[in-house]
């Protein structure tokens, strides 16, 4: 692991979450084309990444991001041995209440076909998709790995609260709340985080619930996880050890 990154086994401390102000994600994408010039960089140590054999991988974009978002991921993936595949729900609309219903079956189905448990790999709201998915169909779920991803909350610490509306926040809150404590995450889970994120309140990244969760902490940004080498690395050794 690279030492620009953090490992927190037990959640780090965090202060309260606030939302972002729509201001803050212009300022901290500026990133983007920082990460990927390190990307660029680090072609020869992601090469060296310990190979799959196949094993199924599923990739959830963000809200309103479309498949494509993921596709670098996904080739890298590939070319490691693995079998990574988009979603196949196009853009990500924003209802997970219906995503992940309509998600279940096909892990289930992806699942059965490879013989081996699917990783989902969600950036932002695809992670809380991936979640609920892990959450109702565990068994055909290997691991979910997030970044970005607002476990606490919804839409309330994030940029898009103002789209969903006071209410709709409030109801979603209480149901993840409800869900938690009803029905933890048991699968491994590992959830990226930076404190450079403009989009999605970093501290409401932070899962205190669930009971196999492990942090991480990056440099990039938001927008920049994507194609930030330090995240391809963390996913790259959490596939090997499965």
């Amino acid at each position: 692991m690279t030492s620009s990154v953090l490992i927190y086994d037990a959640p780090p401390a965090a202060p309260a979450p606030v939302a972002p102000k729509p201001s803050a994600t212009v300022l901290s994408e500026w990133q983007f084309g920082y990460q990927l010039a390190r990307l660029g960089f680090s072609t020869f140590g992601l090469r060296k990444m310990a190979r799959g054999n196949g094993e199924p991988i599923m990739l959830l974009p963000g809200f309103m991001a479309p498949e494509w978002s993921m596709e670098p991921l996904r080739r890298y993936l590939n070319w490691l041995g693995y079998t990574a595949v988009h979603w196949g729900l196009g853009v990500n609309r924003g209802n997970p209440e219906r995503d992940h219903e309509r998600l279940a079956p096909i892990v289930v189905e992806l699942a059965k076909k490879s013989g081996h448990p699917v990783t989902l790999i969600g950036w932002s709201l695809g992670g809380v998709v991936a979640r609920e998915v892990a959450r109702i169909q565990p068994e055909s779920v290997d691991q979910v790995i997030t970044y970005g991803t607002p476990v606490v909350g919804g839409p309330t610490f994030t940029v898009g609260a103002n789209k969903y509306g006071e209410a709709e926040c409030q109801r979603i809150s209480n149901l993840i709340d409800e869900l938690d404590r009803e029905s933890p995450i048991e699968i491994p889970i590992t959830a990226i985080f930076t404190r450079n994120d403009g989009t999605v309140a970093w501290p409401a990244c932070i899962d205190r619930v669930s009971k196999n969760v492990t942090h991480i902490e990056v440099k990039s940004s938001h927008g920049s996880m994507g194609v930030d080498p330090d995240v391809w690395k963390i996913v790259g050794e959490k596939l090997s050890k499965t």
